[in-house]
């Protein structure tokens, strides 16, 4: 298609309700009070020629291009800045009007190179056009005087350049950053003509506070702030609308092409989970899909040790079939099982668990929610009736009061933690429980009100905590309890939490959580207005991980913040598609849907489709298939786009796993650690290369188009069902769209969803379907999908993981902004100039104790295993505890985590691991090994001379 022009109104829309009438050039124009006389002209079709206005922005009236003039008033006020009024009479277009406008564009031109035809932006720049538009032919003031022509660009940051010659200091940048962004990375320093935009305090835009989310290249009219990849290929010809492939909040974008080469990402305005913004991922961070290490070719290979063997697509399809069938033919039906991926398309991970359950007859088939967020599926479909969040990201704008605990948006979801701190500059207070000081603890112009650092591993201790004031201080909303909640459930839990052991004064022992820190946070949870709980990661990877969620959830029932906006509990899913792929019945026990694969009636009309008998018993979860691997009873496993040597716990037990397998098929975009273990390699597909639909963390369904051809040369679904038709169960899709109409067909939360829906809608929340035809926003609204909210009790048991004179640090692990998850994809692009290696923090104390200074290589040893990391000394952390990353498979940080976890899901518990940290050279010797024998896994044998 062509290359989407969004239409741009030049200032927000007004949310009045009033319309008033007023006439523009002759014509009569309704439209909100409050409004804006640009934007009301821009409605009749009338373009007010401007430069530093834009409806992504609030109205600033510097540029001085948008002068109307207005019956009765005198001068000639700025559009952008005036609202209308009721009889209001305004000319657009006059002789005064075209003339002062002229003045100004002449001024504007007297201080910019004119180099047009060799600019990066050369037709696409708002000065070329206002230049245009306002008929300016010459300039009369020539260039001898003053001027900013030799002012030096900023080339520092690797995605775009900041050329201030071609800066007009009309702020968009800087307000961009402040309203959209809320990071107040940019400034005007100076004044009157010494004015320029400022990174920081004058610093290059690498080393300031930017985060390079984009949102100042976007806004800017001109070539001053230019994307690298614009200068280098081009302006772009045509463009498609499709979704990120990175967290869970599911950001729509422009994808903007010359021919089958993207140019750039643009942030969508139409997106409705993230409003035209973006992240350094989302919108810079794609260049891995044409990354010299991208493996193009399937390979296949006998045993581990043998060199890979490039072969046909059809050889290595059958390979694997044979593979598997022989597997299965010798150690019985339920000795292989399959892995789908949070990074495919819902179409793609409901092939593959379809595969598993028809195609090899049993349901181990599992997926990499099993380690983030499966107690959050548990333990809301307990407690509310259903797996997922109860709100759309719009309801955080209506928060009083916002909870975030175990998560860091500002970092893990940065779209939706930028909504999140424009409202929190509004007035909204925040309540932070993590162990670490996260950025929203204090940063610019935001600063929580109560932050809890909690000692990891007693989630569960300060949320009955936090139960125990509500409940003793009288503060439960009892109507809402009454009216929509099981009383008698209600009550015995009421009387649990009630009891000294509960009180903020008892559990402070061991959260270090100050008792009045607790009671005033509570107090304002549930006192403070509409009250929303976020959460992440940091609550569900405990051993008491489901414990926690079901105590977040009895809070929400318990206040009454749940079904009404600014409210709800709230999961923020960490892959693009983990959502999904729950959704598509990626557990070993559950079908689409969330439903038991024990339910005879569900069961029954996944059989009459596909014509097949399905087990009734639940499959092995990951864990659970290492362990049989290990054992000698599973033999054969089909990963799709997961990497779970380096994500899952205990990176040794996982290889002893593996290793065990006879056949291990990897479909993926790179040959990643545990493709080291791999018989035959699959080339998968990136986003760019297919269509299908993600789901993202607040339930909503969006479309992904195909923007280039699958340079593997086939998408994800064909392969997958290329392997089923190969072992006997047929699959004859065409395109994915036909998957999307059986996942509805056999899903009632889908029933409503279709390709042809969301191309018309942008985008739908599920449930759809008839009594929601357009999706559902906010759940909950009028009832509970499992009739009465069921309270359930959540005793706080600690962790058998303890520390002790060995191991007496504890430590947690998160992500940053730059990086990604496993880092498979940031690894491969520019990002690594942010962060390039696994570091660990640790307080000044513990630092001091262990003679460990800023930068010093240290062990990080457990009862698990050792690595080696570098080194930050910062107040980031309490004493006693350690935090690192895991996106460097040189560090392999889960080699140290345990395989405790989770009683109800067996979800990991990463965050609490005992550790101790010593100096160290450099490398353990397990590094050395390990280093060595990826060295040798990924070999790849020369193809033989032609005879």
């Amino acid at each position: 298609m062509p290359l989407i022009k969004e239409a741009d109104s030049g200032t927000p829309p007004s949310a009045a309700t009033e319309v008033v009438s007023l006439t523009i050039d002759g014509q009569t124009v309704m439209a909100p009070a409050g409004t804006s006389v640009m934007r009301a002209a821009s409605a009749m079709g009338t373009a007010i020629p401007r430069l530093c206005a834009t409806d992504s922005l609030q109205a600033f009236g510097s540029c001085r291009l948008c002068l109307v003039e207005i019956d009765g008033r005198a001068g000639t006020p700025a559009s952008c800045t005036t609202p209308i009024a009721d009889g209001m009479v305004v000319r657009t277009q006059t002789p005064r009007l075209a003339k002062l406008r002229k003045g100004v564009m002449e001024l504007y031109i007297s201080d910019h190179p004119l180099d047009c035809l060799t600019c990066a932006a050369n037709g696409d720049c708002e000065l070329q056009d206002m230049a245009g538009a306002v008929g300016l032919r010459e300039v009369r003031y020539g260039y001898d005087g003053a001027n900013h022509l030799c002012a030096e660009a900023d080339e520092s940051n690797p995605y775009f350049t900041f050329d201030p010659s071609k800066c007009i200091v009309c702020s968009r940048c800087v307000r961009a950053c402040d309203e959209v962004q809320g990071t107040f990375a940019l400034t005007i320093d100076g004044r009157g003509f010494a004015s320029q935009v400022s990174a920081s305090q004058l610093q290059p835009f690498m080393e300031s506070e930017c985060v390079s989310c984009g949102a100042c290249v976007q806004a800017c009219p001109t070539a001053a702030l230019t994307e690298t990849a614009v200068i280098e290929i081009g302006q772009p010809e045509h463009s498609v609308v499709t979704t990120c492939a990175y967290c869970g909040v599911g950001c729509t974008f422009k994808a903007e092409m010359r021919g089958e080469q993207l140019v750039r990402m643009v942030p969508y305005k139409d997106g409705k989970a993230n409003r035209g913004h973006s992240c350094v991922k989302g919108r810079f961070a794609w260049g891995y899909a044409t990354h010299r290490e991208r493996v193009l070719n399937p390979m296949i290979r006998e045993a581990v040790t043998d060199p890979w063997r490039e072969v046909t697509w059809s050889e290595a399809i059958a390979y694997a079939a044979s593979e598997f069938s022989r597997i299965q033919a010798a150690h019985g039906r339920n000795s292989v099982g399959g892995i789908t991926s949070s990074r495919c398309t819902n179409e793609e991970t409901f092939l593959v668990q379809k595969l598993v359950r028809a195609g090899f007859g049993n349901n181990n088939v599992d997926t990499c929610a099993r380690v983030c967020h499966s107690p959050t599926g548990y333990g809301l479909k307990a407690t509310f009736g259903t797996s997922a969040g109860t709100q759309d990201f719009d309801s955080v704008e209506h928060s009083d009061v916002i909870v975030v605990i175990g998560a860091n948006p500002t970092d893990g979801h940065p779209v939706f933690a930028s909504r999140m701190k424009q409202r929190l500059r509004q007035g909204a207070h925040l309540i932070v429980i993590d162990p670490r000081r996260i950025d929203l603890v204090r940063t610019p112009h935001i600063q929580a009100d109560h932050h809890l650092p909690l000692r990891p591993g007693t989630n569960v201790a300060v949320l009955n905590a936090l139960a125990h004031v509500i409940v003793t201080e009288g503060l439960v909303d009892e109507a809402f309890v009454r009216e929509r909640c099981d009383w008698d459930e209600f009550q015995d839990w009421a009387e649990s939490v009630s009891a000294p052991a509960n009180s903020p004064e008892a559990s402070e022992a061991f959260t270090g959580v100050p008792a009045e820190t607790v009671r005033q946070a509570a107090r304002l949870y549930a006192t403070g207005g509409a009250a929303a709980i976020y959460y992440g990661l940091g609550v569900t990877e405990h051993s008491q991980g489901t414990t926690a969620v079901i105590a977040i959830a009895n809070l929400a029932m318990a206040t009454g913040n749940l079904g009404k906006l600014g409210a709800g509990v709230n999961p923020l899913r960490g892959q693009n598609n983990v959502q999904g792929a729950c959704d598509m019945g990626s557990f070993p026990h559950e079908l689409s849907g969330y439903r038991h694969v024990s339910d005879d009636d569900a069961r029954g009309v996944f059989e009459a489709l596909w014509d097949v008998e399905l087990d009734a018993e639940p499959g092995l979860r990951i864990p659970n298939m290492l362990d049989a691997a290990v054992q000698g009873a599973f033999k054969g496993l089909y990963i799709q786009g997961e990497d779970i040597l380096q994500s899952d716990p205990n990176t040794t037990h996982v290889a002893a796993g593996l290793a065990a397998m006879e056949c291990v098929v990897v479909q993926d975009l790179f040959l990643n650690e545990t493709a080291n273990y791999a018989h035959v390699f699959l080339p998968g597909s990136t986003f760019l290369e297919k269509d299908g639909t993600f789901t993202n963390a607040e339930r909503r369904i969006q479309r992904v188009r195909k923007v280039m051809s699958p340079r593997n040369g086939h998408g994800d679904w064909e392969i997958t069902q290329m392997l089923s038709n190969a072992m006997g169960f047929a699959m004859n899709y065409t395109h994915p769209s036909e998957i999307m109409d059986e996942i509805a067909s056999l899903t009632p939360t889908f029933a409503g969803v279709s390709f042809a829906k969301l191309d018309e809608e942008g985008s739908v929340q599920w449930p759809c379907n008839t009594a929601a035809p357009l999706g559902t926003p906010v759940m909950h609204l009028d009832g509970f999908v499992r009739g009465k909210g069921r309270f359930m009790l959540t005793e706080y048991v600690a962790t058998d993981e303890k520390v002790g004179p060995r191991f007496p640090l504890l430590l947690t692990t998160g992500r940053v902004l730059s990086q990604y998850n496993v880092g498979a994809q940031t690894r491969r692009t520019a990002n690594v100039a942010w962060y390039n290696e696994d570091l660990l923090e640790i307080h000044p104390e513990d630092a001091e104790q262990r003679g460990v200074r800023n930068g010093d290589w240290v062990s990080l040893k457990s009862r698990a295993g050792e690595t080696s990391l570098r080194a930050t000394v910062t107040e980031r952390v309490a004493p006693g505890v350690v935090y690192t990353t895991f996106h460097f498979p040189q560090t392999q940080a889960n080699v140290v985590t345990t395989d405790y976890s989770d009683w109800a899901t067996n979800c990991p518990e990463y965050k609490v691991t005992a550790v101790e940290v010593a100096l160290s050279n450099g490398t353990t010797d397990w590094q050395t090994r390990y280093q060595s024998h990826t060295r040798r896994s990924r070999r790849i044998a020369q193809p033989e001379p032609a005879e």
